[in-house]
């Protein structure tokens, strides 16, 4: 992007959002943003800018979720809800081949039509770092998914800053947000200030440059930059949820037999609800189905869990058989052994599996926990039950 695009910013007023939206399904694109449905803010297809949560906001605690209304007519007063992205980029479930046996030949049936060019609005920072961690999983390594590849390839990111931040927040723990600084094409940052209702649209990519290009924007200032600053530091101000990231690598390996990891699997109901909302793990199992005949076949690609107790199963049985040995899988592989695959953390600080988990284990919580009180036990190995 040239020098003169990458500074490209504009100030456009509420109607001109809804133009935002006709104008990229015009251009072809299928644009997906947050909605309200079933008691939560989710992401689905929006097709004007009556489909966005107007006025509307949650509460959000450990375990905790609830609609309510602002006292304005916000369209992004919201934080985040308990769907990611992923949805769409790394679908829960992907039918893989079909094929049906005709006049005693089996036949591969053509798959699916290509995906759609999505154009997501709404993306927060610290999903913008999520979609750069599944970027470099399925796509960056050795071995590409041509499913992500294909939905990744075509795709059209509106970065929303963040005003405010919810109580399970910690993305400035990991350095994703609250403000998106790169990976965008539009970023937008919604400015309320008393009968103000305006929009300050920033330009990351050339494809961002000339869609802003196309809305009747006004110019905008260094005043305006600076409203954007602040907002994004009150957002920054109102996290309380911290994990300690230097040296948190070495301290879960070192602490393998810590009983802090007992206290959270006798809480624990191994529902796998943070693995499902968490935007960036990626774990699938692939199920063959058939008719009762024979005639007919199906192979898909399903989202699965380290929670469930198939997940790690061999010749012999699974090899995480107890709630500790799944619990302590997924929050080392988040913070630890993923950097070992990967060259960073596979967390950013949303808070979901925070609000989300039905007892509300607190991932920041059970961390500091074993930091205050370091075992630095050695690593054993488990037995066939799955304890150590």
């Amino acid at each position: 992007m040239s020098s003169r695009e990458e500074g490209l910013s504009g100030l456009v007023d509420l109607p001109s959002i809804g133009q935002l939206i006709s104008l990229l399904e015009r251009q072809g694109w299928r644009v997906i943003g947050p909605t309200v449905r079933d008691g939560a803010i989710v992401y689905e297809r929006v097709e004007s800018i009556d489909d966005l949560p107007r006025g509307w906001t949650e509460e959000q605690e450990a375990g905790r979720y609830r609609l309510k209304r602002r006292g304005d007519d916000a369209l992004f007063g919201y934080n985040l809800g308990p769907q990611s992205w992923k949805k769409y980029l790394h679908p829960p479930e992907v039918r893989l081949l079909e094929a049906r046996r005709e006049n005693g030949l089996l036949k591969i049936l053509k798959q699916s039509d290509p995906p759609p060019r999505y154009a997501f609005l709404g993306v927060r920072a610290c999903e913008l770092a999520a979609i750069a961690v599944q970027d470099r999983v399925l796509v960056g390594d050795r071995f590409a998914d041509p499913i992500y590849e294909a939905r990744r390839k075509n795709l059209f990111l509106i970065a929303v800053n963040c005003a405010q931040a919810a109580p399970t927040c910690f993305c400035t723990s990991m350095g994703t947000g609250p403000r998106a600084r790169q990976g965008y094409d539009l970023a937008i940052t919604e400015i309320l200030e008393g009968e103000r209702h305006e929009f300050l649209l920033e330009a990351g990519s050339e494809q961002g440059a000339s869609v802003l290009g196309q809305l009747r924007a006004r110019q905008a200032g260094p005043a305006d930059s600076e409203i954007a600053e602040k907002m994004a530091e009150h957002a920054a101000s109102q996290i309380h949820r911290r994990i300690e990231t230097e040296g948190l690598h070495d301290l879960l390996y070192a602490n393998w037999e810590h009983p802090r990891w007992d206290d959270a699997a006798g809480r624990c109901l191994s529902c796998g609800n943070c693995t499902m909302v968490c935007p960036t793990c990626f774990c699938t199992n692939v199920e063959d189905v058939s008719d009762v005949r024979g005639e007919h076949a199906e192979r898909w690609r399903r989202w699965d869990s380290c929670y469930t107790l198939s997940f790690s199963y061999i010749h012999g049985g699974s090899v995480r058989r107890s709630v500790r040995s799944r619990y302590r899988q997924w929050l080392t592989h988040k913070l630890a052994s993923w950097i070992d695959q990967f060259g960073t953390s596979g967390c950013v600080g949303c808070g979901r599996c925070i609000t989300w988990c039905p007892v509300g284990i607190d991932l920041t919580a059970e961390v500091r926990a074993i930091r205050d009180t370091p075992t630095r036990a050695p690593k054993r190995r488990e037995n066939r039950n799955g304890e150590s």
